[in-house]
């Protein structure tokens, strides 16, 4: 079996908050910090210690893990992306060798047809598809963007979508990634759908599949969560795919975008923080009234009463 290396490059200063990150896609990781060299080996190993290690650079450090290639890197890539990004974290990611900028093509051989929840069909853009009865078909060319299909965390979000939407529903997807949320939304039968990233690569990356998949009822905007939504705007249906400290920070101001019996649905969630996130959204005036699980991933549907 094959593997391949998930490597990043931060700053020391938001190493903690990388390794908590990266975590959440594999526990194996492979920390390189050379922060304490003169502190801690020195005194003990002093001249056998490498010169490349005495000449690394102090103010960055490194994070590994390793995935097989029958796991989706792709996804593994771009959940680390989103997640940095939202939490404002500078970074570099490389895989086997191949850099950022290419990946967005390298990635395309672990990426088929899958079906989530009951109807939900994800096909990527390349492959060749004869839909079943009652297939909800969406086409995704992901790229750089979080949200194959693959990652547990998209696939509860969108039994709970499916389970949840009405048509004529009134969608907002704080957090879109790829998009790959708000089309399905779309394409079982919403009014319209507001999606919104902290991430530029990936609000352009959901505007394009909204258009390959004729959805125009689908907006993408640039948002740091919910600043950029129309405070006048109420809307049916919620959902945000993120992490817990994202959902924690958002749940004081989520509640005045929503409808009267409107539901949000949260995940991105591990199982050690869910309860965490139930916390403060009932602080926020929200009633937590579904839950689901996969792995070690938790999702959460609230109503606002």
């Amino acid at each position: 079996m094959e593997w391949s290396q998930v490597k990043v490059r931060c700053r020391h200063d938001d190493l903690d908050a990388v390794t908590a990150i990266m975590s959440m896609v594999d526990s194996g990781l492979m920390i390189e910090d050379y922060a304490d060299v003169e502190e801690n080996l020195m005194p003990v190993y002093g001249e056998l210690i490498d010169e490349a290690i005495l000449n690394a650079d102090r103010e960055v450090a490194y994070v590994s893990f390793f995935l097989p290639e029958v796991k989706d890197i792709a996804d593994a890539v771009a959940f680390l992306r989103e997640r940095f990004t939202a939490e404002g974290i500078s970074f570099e990611i490389t895989v086997e060798g191949v850099n950022d900028e290419d990946w967005t093509n390298a990635w395309r051989k672990y990426y088929r047809p899958m079906k989530i929840g009951k109807h939900l069909v994800v096909v990527p853009m390349w492959e060749e598809y004869r839909p079943g009865e009652g297939d909800v078909v969406i086409r995704m060319d992901p790229g750089m963007a979080f949200g194959t299909g693959t990652h547990e965390t998209t696939r509860l979000s969108a039994a709970m979508l499916e389970k949840y939407i009405k048509p004529g529903d009134r969608v907002l997807d704080v957090g879109t990634g790829s998009g790959i949320l708000s089309l399905f939304a779309a394409k079982l039968g919403c009014a319209y759908a507001d999606a919104f990233d902290i991430d530029p690569v990936a609000v352009r990356v959901a505007g394009e599949n909204a258009l390959a998949n004729e959805t125009p009822n689908v907006t993408c905007a640039v948002s740091d969560l919910l600043s950029a939504v129309d405070p006048e705007k109420k809307y049916n249906l919620a959902m945000a795919n993120i992490v817990a400290d994202i959902l924690i920070r958002m749940a004081p101001d989520i509640r005045a975008h929503l409808a009267e019996g409107a539901h949000l649905v949260c995940s991105g969630i591990i199982e050690e923080r869910a309860e965490e996130v139930k916390a403060a959204m009932e602080k926020g005036g929200l009633f937590l009234v579904d839950e689901d699980s996969e792995a070690d991933w938790k999702v959460l549907v609230f109503e606002n009463r």
